[in-house]
């Protein structure tokens, strides 16, 4: 089927929104939609990453459309999982001096590239070998089951489970048992082990939109299109009540809640962009053709600004960051904003560049 634009504008504008809340030039004076929520709650930053795991599920959707189970197709999906964790360690592991490398015995494992490494390789082998009427009652499955886990199942150690970040809490618990000193954090990880396995649901529910993309009567795909996102948002706010809305924890609720505003955002961006042919986000298109590319870069440069030094004082990030904005702004969040909009602008300009000399890092 020919290629969906819409798709391409709201990847790239996931990515470039990646970059925008990663690289501020203080975090300590940074806008408050700009952070993730500190435990349970919703912020627009907490939607980003949700709605790169759901296009890659409407991806899977388009890409794998009629494909047969096959040791080739398998092997391709194999690779890719495995290029997409090893970019992600890589990401983790490496370090801009001598020895340049992170000590093995404290290395982050988990990362943003490593889960949707996994999310990636779990969703393809589920869609090329299941109908849809079995991958709604897998997602349904694995939200409940989680939700009742942990809720309600006592831990190993007789404790009742909890969903604050405590001891008791499953996901916190199982992390530190099986990764211990390779988490982001010493008592939980945000893409940890156990909250892997309902971001899979992140993913399936991008592959049900994507099902609905390929419906040629544009306004019943429209139609379709507001039934799911409003269906999404109203079962994931009325499930927040008893499950609360966490993404370090990607809750069943979170799930609903991220795909509903995806949806919606699929939406919006398919009427202006495949219906009235609008090109409002035509620079985002660039991007969203080399989107792992441009996110691994951006990811690379900032881990090397912050760890280089240019004296005792200052890395290269601060220097940059201290005699630009810093230094000309009084308001520190609208100083930390507008370095940040300058990474974005840079990264931007080398999408459109990449797009014209016919660059594409392909993973």
């Amino acid at each position: 089927m020919n290629r969906i634009q819409s798709i391409d504008v709201f990847r790239g504008l996931t990515v470039a929104a990646m970059i925008l809340v990663n690289n501020p030039g203080d975090w300590s004076t940074v806008y408050q939609p700009l952070l993730h929520a500190e435990w349970h709650g919703l912020t627009p930053t907490d939607l980003i990453f949700p709605f790169f795991i759901f296009i890659v599920g409407v991806s899977i959707s388009l890409a794998y459309n009629n494909k047969k189970p096959s040791k080739e197709i398998y092997r391709k999906i194999l690779i890719r999982s495995l290029k997409l964790f090893g970019l992600g360690l890589f990401l983790n592991w490496f370090i801009p001096n001598y020895p340049f490398f992170e000590s093995y015995t404290t290395v982050r494992i988990p990362g943003v590239l490593q889960r949707i490494g996994i999310v990636f390789f779990i969703t393809s082998i589920l869609y090329i070998n299941f109908s849809k009427k079995a991958l709604v009652i897998i997602s349904v499955l694995i939200l409940v089951t989680y939700n009742l886990l942990l809720g309600v199942v006592p831990l190993p150690n007789g404790l009742l489970p909890s969903f604050d970040r405590v001891p008791n809490n499953w996901a916190n618990y199982i992390d530190v048992k099986l990764l211990g000193n390779h988490l982001w954090k010493p008592d939980y990880d945000p893409e940890g082990i156990l909250s892997t396995i309902p971001t899979i649901v992140s993913c399936l529910m991008g592959i049900f939109i994507g099902e609905v993309l390929k419906i040629h009567n544009k306004q019943k795909l429209l139609k379709l299109l507001c039934i799911y996102s409003l269906s999404f948002l109203a079962l994931g706010y009325i499930w927040n009540s008893f499950f609360p809305i966490n993404k370090s924890l990607w809750t069943s609720s979170f799930v609903l809640v991220t795909s509903g505003w995806a949806s919606l955002f699929v939406l919006i961006i398919y009427y202006l962009c495949d219906v009235k042919q609008k090109s409002y986000g035509t620079i985002f298109t660039y991007v969203g053709m080399n989107a792992i590319g441009i996110y691994f870069l951006s990811s690379f440069i900032s881990k090397a600004f912050y760890l280089v030094k240019i004296n005792e004082q200052e890395n290269v990030h601060s220097f940059l960051y201290n005699y630009s904005y810093n230094n000309i702004i009084d308001n520190g969040n609208l100083a930390s904003l507008c370095y940040a909009l300058t990474v974005l602008f840079f990264y931007l300009s080398l999408s459109y560049i990449l797009f014209k000399r016919k660059i594409f890092f392909k993973v």
